[in-house]
């Protein structure tokens, strides 16, 4: 019995240590939704999460972007179509609560393309305004 309550001591540790917060799992399920979009040719759903003000910042390879139409006029300039999209996957590397309204993501992102694959890093930094979890902030490389 004692090694059977050991057990299921040492299981449940294992599983709360590994263990997602409600918030986590709510990014997480944006970002899926957000490789839903894209590989759907959406750039539009793509980028519902992000912030819709002009406060949001956008850092890339040509500089820093503000505002959330010009940041989805960037997005529709180098991918006009779904052939140029191609197939979009996230890793995350790193979820960090900041707060209780800031979440810090660090991961890859991969393209697959018949023109040629692209790939890199991005961080973003997620606030809670109004009850829901937006994109303020996103540099990718």
């Amino acid at each position: 019995m004692k090694k059977i309550n050991l057990l299921l001591a040492v299981i449940l540790f294992i599983s709360s240590a590994f263990a997602q917060s409600k918030d986590e799992l709510m990014i997480r399920n944006i970002l899926a939704q957000q490789t839903i979009a894209w590989n759907g040719g959406d750039i539009e759903n793509f980028m519902k999460p992000y912030w819709h003000s002009d406060s949001l910042m956008f850092i890339g390879k040509s500089g820093i972007t503000y505002g959330w139409q010009k940041t989805l006029d960037n997005y529709k300039k180098s991918y006009p179509d779904a052939a140029a999209m191609g197939k979009l996957d996230f890793t995350i590397l790193q979820t960090k609560r900041l707060s209780v309204l800031y979440y810090f993501v660090v991961g890859k992102w991969h393209l697959a393309r018949a023109a040629g694959d692209l790939n890199g890093y991005f961080t973003l930094l997620f606030k809670k305004i109004k009850n829901t979890w937006v994109i303020i902030s996103d540099h990718s490389s």
